[in-house]
């Protein structure tokens, strides 16, 4: 999921109250774009956006011209997700599990995923996303650094399934990143088989 999301008594997400906080950002003149931005700037064809929430992201690409397939475990995210983007693909499915048969140019996971996901099962998570990366293709991630969840783990859970990191950033914009900061955005790459 994107963001923190808004809980519904323990029973999942809320998709439509959690989208209106983005549209009332949008609303303001604020940019909601910045990870559309920054996955687009790699000119992927295929893009999987790993746990897609509302489809504040993969809808963006779809708009910039990316063919885009979102998964989220939230059936509240993904009823609005596919009220606002009737015409892209919508999956549900456990990121931990994650299994389409087939690879993407782009895995995005915006918006801290790996938190949403339980500790337990997180190394699993990064791993099956990452076996959805294509040859020469790249995963990128960003999420919050404070919540006991660390870049290592994360870097090693990449590493296993043969992705080598690229660049890191403090933010979506390419701030510099440096230990400390309360934010990391990673990219790791597949390098190609030739």
């Amino acid at each position: 999921m994107n963001g923190p999301g808004v809980p519904m008594g323990g029973r999942g997400f809320d998709g439509p109250a959690y989208q209106s906080r983005f549209d009332a950002l949008a609303r303001q003149g604020l940019d909601v774009h910045g990870e559309a931005d920054l996955v687009a700037s790699f000119r992927p064809g295929t893009v999987l956006d790993a746990g897609c929430g509302t489809g504040r992201v993969a809808i963006e690409l779809a708009r910039r011209g990316i063919d885009v397939v979102g998964v989220d475990r939230d059936e509240s995210m993904l009823a609005e997700a596919g009220r606002l983007g009737p015409d892209l693909e919508w999956l549900r499915a456990d990121l931990a599990q994650l299994d389409l048969g087939r690879n993407f140019e782009l895995v995005v996971l915006a918006g801290n995923v790996p938190l949403f996901t339980p500790p337990a099962d997180r190394e699993s998570m990064v791993r099956a996303c990452a076996r959805h990366v294509a040859p020469d293709g790249w995963m990128v991630a960003g999420f919050q650094l404070d919540r006991n969840y660390d870049l290592d783990d994360y870097d090693a859970a990449c590493t296993t399934e043969g992705l080598v990191i690229e660049e890191r950033w403090s933010t979506w914009d390419r701030a510099p990143f440096t230990v400390g900061d309360g934010y990391a955005v990673s990219v790791h790459r597949r390098p190609s088989s030739r």
